[in-house]
């Protein structure tokens, strides 16, 4: 299958302009710069075809389909290598869509969807019946989210139709957050990619459940616990033992080289012989700054064969947004290890450390 880019030239902006090819298409792939609304309109097409095409939200790309046609989201499963008992998160085009697809029980539940959407913030609900196993993984309920991003919003309400949309990335790996990302991952095995630019977030949403009066955590994302607590009871869910929701199990979001987590990198020792690439939150004194004071054994800059700077403000918004793309760029890097450091348990922190340790649990062969 041939692989086309349709590009929306800048993040935020939906489809609008002139079309142009892009010079730097290269190989089989065609690479085609669309300024004009003929890439959304390219998308709706072949989304009303039963295909699977990549587009743009607000925190990662997505691999998106006809959540109600079965025969396309079988097709996301495919394209992903993603296995069957991993439901998928349906994006509405309307707040009306949601009672068509689900059951709204809760008070609270009204109260997050008034306050968070559209936005980063995915809610598990009974679902109708309208909904396909496939799409579930043969669960009663149905993970619900709407997505904030212009061009998203575009085709998925031009569609008017619910849209299935897991990460645009091979099942495990790393998400995508740009269009180039979607393409190295999966370059012959769907037909349009629309380039909406960089992502916002750069993570996944975050994923809750209201159990009675509480507010239960399936996966940490951009809205944080703290913003939660003024809705409610909030608890995070430890237990993966069975998967309820996306994004659930204990491996993903893995680069190919082995990652694991330390507390510091001021007291890391690299291993002799081996090149290992470091992943910092923000410059410090043991390998950003080798002339300020730090134990005898810290490691410096020289000690490492790549680093990346989430942040050099230390800033744990801007640190989010770069965590896929710099695990990517350090995975380009033919290390044999990269040292992750942990983030702040707070705020967003949570969540970039939840992937860190989820992207350190990968089985090496």
């Amino acid at each position: 299958m041939k692989t086309e880019i349709v590009s929306a030239v800048r993040a935020g902006l939906a489809c609008s302009g002139s079309e142009t090819d892009d010079p730097g298409q290269t190989g089989a792939t065609a690479l085609v710069r669309a300024e004009s609304s003929e890439g959304c309109a390219k998308a709706i097409k072949l989304l009303r075809e039963g295909e699977a095409v990549a587009l743009p939200t607000e925190t990662v790309y997505g691999l998106a389909a006809d959540a109600l046609n079965p025969d396309a989201v079988a097709k996301i499963f495919e394209a992903k290598e993603r296995p069957r008992f991993d439901p998928l998160i349906v994006h509405l085009p309307n707040r009306k869509a949601l009672d068509e697809i689900a059951i709204v029980e809760s008070r609270i539940t009204s109260q997050l969807i008034e306050k968070f959407w559209p936005g980063p913030l995915t809610i598990i609900f009974r679902k109708r019946d309208i909904v396909p196993d496939i799409v579930t993984a043969g669960l009663e309920t149905v993970a619900v989210r709407m997505s904030a991003h212009p061009v998203f919003r575009e085709i998925v309400g031009a569609l008017n139709r619910p849209l299935a949309a897991p990460s645009a990335n091979r099942f495990g790996r790393v998400s995508p957050t740009t269009g180039q990302h979607v393409l190295d991952e999966l370059d012959g095995r769907i037909p349009l990619i629309v380039d909406g630019g960089a992502t916002e977030y750069g993570i996944e949403s975050t994923i809750v459940r209201i159990v009675g009066d509480v507010i239960e955590i399936l996966r940490r994302g951009p809205i944080t616990e703290e913003m939660l607590h003024a809705f409610g009871e909030v608890r995070e869910r430890t237990s993966a033992a069975v998967v309820v929701a996306p994004g659930q199990l204990l491996t993903h979001y893995a680069p190919k080289t082995r990652l694991i987590v330390v507390e510091s990198l001021r007291e890391f020792s690299a291993p002799p012989r081996k090149r290992v690439g470091a992943l910092s939150l923000f410059p410090v004194a043991a390998i950003g700054d080798p002339g300020s004071p730090r134990p005898a054994n810290a490691a410096t800059a020289a000690d490492f064969a790549a680093v990346r700077y989430l942040s050099k403000r230390g800033d744990l918004r801007e640190a989010a947004t770069n965590l896929f793309r710099m695990l990517r760029e350090l995975d380009a890097e033919n290390l044999d290890l990269i040292a992750a450091e942990r983030a702040p348990e707070e705020g967003i922190g949570a969540a970039i450390n939840d992937r860190l340790e989820r992207a350190s649990n990968r089985r090496i062969n």
